[in-house]
């Protein structure tokens, strides 16, 4: 009587072993061959394949170095990538898949490459302690908006959820590392990234992504580090930035260029700012080793910034440390098609162009505390609107600047004519106007702005006041 339930109970232990032991897919049993004259890209996208159909489960990347062009990840998978495992980009175009998304956004209306894309998927997952290089320096710049175009992105993830990226190390991308657009509940974690090989090379993109813990991050980019987009009228939304440390020829935390959408509900803390350790190349920023800003906020392109905080910021350099704008450059996000005349034969030519916006976005309510800034360059930081259109309620609190100084009374003139222009369309920059006219703080269209605790220290002599306002209230 006892031999039946012994039977089945070894039947269910003997099929739930052999399930386990099929949650793993190596690469290399799927014929990947650590040789980087060999591509192992189908190699590598069957064993992603068989792992999602069977419901989910671990693709290896086993110590060794793998060549491959465009993989696409699925729903269920986890890209894990033993201790000394590099995946490396083919540096051949012909290797990567043009993928184009149903998703409209500035940068989807024409078919992207990249290493690896996912678009619509859920539970996935890319960790482990190896390598992602893209080999991206093979990739050369032809035209001004060719990235993604000839120029691959290392990871793009569209419209997907609950994503884990953990741990690894990612290297050289021939644009943007990696660019998250529309995405729900994401974790970046841990991770480290080097980008310093190509134009656009920023770290990271977050992209109108709703629910994201970023935490613990090195990088070291040549273009912005940590930034934050809106290239669709989706926000930037409930986003916790912590335990960073960040490199960057220009901007070490971005929220823009783009803001279509905007962010609300964003919160930054505990952020290191220094030197690159490389300073081999440079495409972009500052033309200096210490980056542009520490942290740029900016509304250019309608939108909305609200309740955005940052604190606990040790920064080493920047031009322009602390920059706050509401511009209005009003580039839109879709692309519309308009005839441009007859051809005689009954075909019109057309040219492609964005929808501009036709509103200028709003910034109402910034928190920034605890900053230690030292050797800055001696632009400044500023606060700016425009007229009729000022930024309200920013809180600024227990902020220490020191920088280079060494403005005389004689170049006040040049600074002031130079701020004359309120370069209300151009690309927000935190040195776009030079040298400021104040040391510390300008702030111009500007609402209910509160200093607390604020120190600013020269190395040499400098002309201008800490404070400058220039149509200001309370």
């Amino acid at each position: 009587m006892m031999k039946k339930p012994f039977l089945m109970a070894m039947l269910m232990l003997s099929i739930w072993a052999g399930k386990a032991e099929a949650r793993d897919y190596n690469i290399v049993a799927y014929g990947a061959k650590s040789d980087t004259m060999y591509l192992s890209t189908k190699a590598v996208q069957q064993a992603i394949d068989d792992c999602s159909m069977a419901g989910g489960g671990r693709v290896i990347v086993p110590t060794g170095q793998y060549k491959i062009g465009s993989i696409v990840l699925k729903s269920d998978v986890h890209l894990y990538l033993e201790q000394g495992a590099t995946l490396y980009g083919s540096t051949d175009l012909k290797d990567y898949l043009p993928m184009k998304s149903d998703y409209v956004s500035l940068r989807t209306q024409t078919s992207t490459i990249q290493l690896i894309y996912a678009e619509k998927v859920k539970n996935v997952v890319i960790d482990g302690f190896g390598t992602i290089d893209g080999q991206g320096r093979d990739f050369k710049k032809l035209t001004w908006n060719d990235e993604g175009i000839t120029r691959p992105h290392l990871i793009r993830f569209i419209q997907s959820e609950d994503i884990t990226i953990k741990d690894v190390t990612m290297k050289n991308s021939g644009c943007w590392m990696q660019h998250y657009l529309a995405c729900d509940r994401m974790r970046i974690d841990g991770i480290k990234v080097f980008n310093r090989n190509n134009y656009n090379n920023d770290a990271l993109d977050i992209d109108g992504c709703h629910e994201v813990i970023i935490k613990g991050i090195m990088a070291d980019s040549d273009d912005d580090g940590i930034t934050l987009k809106s290239t669709s009228p989706r926000l930037c939304e409930n986003i916790c930035i912590s335990d960073c440390v960040i490199s960057s020829h220009c901007n070490a935390v971005k929220l823009g260029t783009e803001t279509n959408g905007g962010f609300r509900n964003i919160n930054i803390s505990g952020i290191v700012v220094k030197p690159s350790n490389d300073q081999s190349s440079q495409f972009f920023g500052a033309p200096s080793k210490i980056g542009t800003s520490a942290l740029s906020l900016e509304i250019v392109d309608g939108g909305v910034l609200e309740n955005v905080s940052a604190s606990d910021f040790t920064v080493e350099g920047t031009e322009s440390p602390i920059f706050i704008r509401l511009g209005n450059r009003g580039r839109g996000y879709k692309l519309k098609e308009t005839a441009k005349g007859l051809s005689g034969k009954g075909n019109e030519d057309t040219i492609t162009e964005l929808i501009p916006i036709e509103h200028v976005g709003r910034i109402d309510g910034i928190r920034l505390d605890n900053f230690l800034i030292r050797n800055a360059g001696p632009v400044g930081c500023s606060i700016t609107g425009l007229p009729g259109y000022p930024v309200r309620n920013v809180w600024l609190s227990n902020i220490s600047i020191h920088h280079q100084g060494g403005v005389k009374e004689s170049g006040l003139k040049v600074i002031n004519d130079s701020v004359a222009n309120e370069k209300e369309n151009a690309y927000p920059e935190a040195t776009m106007w030079g040298n400021l006219p104040a040391k510390g703080f300008y702030l111009r269209h500007t609402r209910n702005v509160h200093f607390d605790n604020v120190e600013v220290i020269t190395k040499t002599p400098d002309a201008r006041p800490d404070f400058v306002l220039s149509d200001t209230e309370d």
